[in-house]
């Protein structure tokens, strides 16, 4: 089949607006159900639901003491104490009670007196108050909650814990609600296995792809009041695809077909779809999502959604939800909303509203925005991020340090506790959150990676709260000091994390018996580095200009990555053969490693944060037994001097 081309690009409102116009009334007729209240919890109301009976259904005493006819009080005083008889003018009651005939009012128990008195008819008791009560004083008189008739709630209500207590008030014991949605994804792709019968070996050597978008858009489908049925995967054919379709949406009020909506040689979505419907959009203005495809076949909504789990995401926000949200009558909750500035500059193309994962950390009055990849593919940007920026189609993206607007993916009572560590990488940093987080629930480290330099640059610019750093000065041989005079002006605490061992890795069996850095030059021998202004570049650069070796000697030099992990999966992969990284990444993936030698990997933290709560529980778990424990069997890290103040800066 020929390749497949884009419609024209259409922003997502207008997209969604026409794929809605196409839908006739019988796609929208939803239909509705009753069932029992216990059943109801998160189920959306189709018509609005009345009080079978009044809440309370009788006058009631809301405090435990004495009914009373209120009129019969009112000339009590302190200086002239009112005596009711008991059982007579006056009657013990607890809270919740019906007030007995021709009471209208409680006193309360800390306001009453009693004496009992003898007399020819046996023993009396007196109840005696100082003061006057008033009609309907302490007392829920009936109705007060609801009356019958009353309507409890709305339709489009979706029924909360609350909710279901105000209908269970109001005698209704089965609710009328919307039927749920029932939505058929269909995974499509011939390289594609389910979770279950994915095999590492398969994996690992590139023949398959583990299924697990189904498993998103199934959860997203059920927290918006759905009914989600995955259905069997679907190789890369235009027959068997239209097959399942046409199976499909005999039962489905909506199909999702997943992959496939490009516009290369074996994506059939859009063709297939055409073939059995309309298809109203392919395209989307929106990146990722670009490749959505909205259709109508027999009457009812198809969405071809990407293959990449970012775009996937996107497009299900965009077009499925909304419409799940339409059926049972009830509004898109929005996302709450605050201002932030951007660590670095966030460039764009014009032509394409961009949607930019970032994580957030409150630095002192202003909450900083640090962008996270921006891979289609790289489900863990949505995973691990606290925000999303919308960079508008009309623009070419925005400068460091401009306010923008953020959607919260978490809530913004969650940024306060956020320490944000902006620098070099290293493994320990995600240990050190998860241990934090477990100690001090109220805290978490959130870290970015953009080098040294760049933390220590953003640290200069009042952008995080700390920086990971091993910077060498290589005329004194000394770690981070030298950058810190140069850059910084505030007093700072640098502070030691780990010793580490920083050294070459390796395809597994050191094929091209690469043994030191000179090796590294050797023709055939490919190369990947780390990202300028890195700790581990800089050693690099050293350990070059010592052995006399010109960085352009060594193919792929300017290739980088910016993490260590990054580094290992790449030689790992096969796509290098060498690269330098700590030997913890070595050993998480079990590549061969030849040391270099032993640098010091600090965190350098302004004084002014130093001595807030925050950092003194980061503080608490760096120097426990717990983490230097962990840490050590890593393996490649000291903790001899972890969590020691190695020096002080006074700043400028």
């Amino acid at each position: 089949m020929k390749r497949n081309t884009y419609l024209t690009l259409l922003p997502p409102e207008e997209a969604r607006a026409n794929w809605f116009s196409c839908l006739d009334a019988k796609a929208f007729a939803l239909g509705e159900e009753r069932i029992p209240l216990a059943q109801a919890l998160r189920r959306v109301l189709s018509r609005p639901v009345a009080a079978l009976r009044s809440s309370p259904a009788f006058h009631g005493a809301a405090m435990d003491g004495i009914a009373v006819h209120a009129e019969d009080t009112f000339t009590a005083s302190a200086r002239t104490p009112l005596r009711l008889k008991l059982g007579e003018q006056a009657h013990w009651i607890n809270t919740g009670h019906p007030l007995p005939l021709g009471c209208n009012a409680v006193v309360m128990m800390e306001n009453i007196n009693t004496e009992t008195e003898k007399d020819s008819q046996g023993e009396s008791q007196w109840a005696v108050i100082e003061k006057a009560a008033f009609p309907w004083q302490h007392v829920r008189k009936m109705g007060e909650d609801m009356v019958a008739t009353e309507i409890i709630l709305p339709p489009g209500t979706c029924i909360g814990p609350y909710d279901l207590g105000a209908l269970a008030a109001g005698g209704a014991l089965e609710v009328p609600v919307f039927r749920r949605p029932r939505v058929s994804i269909i995974p499509s792709g011939s390289e594609i296995v389910p979770l279950v019968d994915a095999r590492e070996e398969d994996l690992r050597a590139g023949r398959v792809l583990p299924e697990f978008n189904s498993l998103i858009f199934s959860a997203m489908i059920t927290e918006a009041g759905g009914e989600a049925a995955t259905l069997p995967v679907v190789p890369d054919d235009p027959e068997a695809i239209r097959a399942a379709i046409a199976s499909a949406i005999a039962t489905a009020d909506m199909v999702i077909l997943n992959a496939g909506s490009s516009a290369g040689s074996h994506d059939f979505t859009a063709h297939v779809l055409g073939q059995m419907g309309t298809v109203v959009t392919h395209g989307i203005s929106v990146m990722p999502g670009k490749p959505t495809v909205l259709a109508v076949v027999n009457g009812k909504p198809v969405v071809g959604v990407p293959g990449y789990p970012v775009s996937a995401g996107i497009s299900m926000e965009e077009f499925v939800l909304p419409l799940l949200a339409l059926w049972q009558k009830r509004a898109m909750s929005e996302r709450q909303k605050i201002t932030a500035v951007p660590c670095n500059p966030l460039p764009s193309r014009p032509g394409m509203e961009e949607r930019l994962r970032v994580k957030l950390g409150c630095v002192g009055d202003t909450v900083v925005a640090v962008p996270l990849p921006r891979g289609a593919g790289t489900i863990t940007s949505l995973s691990r991020a606290d925000g999303i920026i919308r960079i508008p189609r009309d623009s070419e993206g925005c400068n460091a340090g401009e306010p923008v607007t953020v959607e919260l993916l978490r809530p913004a009572t969650a940024l306060a506790g956020a320490l944000l560590a902006i620098g070099s990488h290293d493994n320990t940093l995600d240990l050190l959150d998860s241990m934090l987080r477990k100690a001090h629930p109220q805290f978490r480290l959130t870290s970015a990676h953009v080098g040294s330099l760049g933390g220590i640059m953003a640290l200069k610019r009042g952008q995080c709260h700390l920086a990971g750093s091993h910077l060498l000065d290589p005329a004194s041989g000394v770690y981070n000091r030298k950058a810190i005079e140069d850059n910084l002006e505030e007093p700072t605490v640098l502070l030691r994390l780990v010793d580490r061992e920083q050294g070459i890795l390796t395809a597994p069996g050191n094929p091209l018996g690469i043994n030191g850095i000179e090796d590294l030059a050797r023709p055939g021998v490919r190369f990947i580095n780390r990202q300028r202004g890195s700790g581990t570049r800089v050693l690099l650069d050293y350990r070059l200009s010592c052995l006399g070796i010109a960085p352009t000697s060594i193919n792929g030099y300017r290739d980088e990555e910016y993490t260590h992990m990054n580094v290992a999966a790449a030689v790992l992969s096969g796509r290098v053969d060498a690269g330098l990284a700590v030997r913890a990444a070595a050993n998480a993936l079990g590549l061969p490693f030849t040391p270099i030698g032993v640098e010091e990997y600090d965190l350098v933290i302004p004084r002014r944060f130093f001595d807030g709560d925050a950092v003194q529980a980061l503080l608490d778990v760096i120097r426990s037994e717990a983490f230097r424990q962990t840490v050590e069997g890593m393996g490649g890290y000291g903790t001899e001097k972890t969590g020691q103040v190695i020096w002080e800066y006074a700043g400028k």
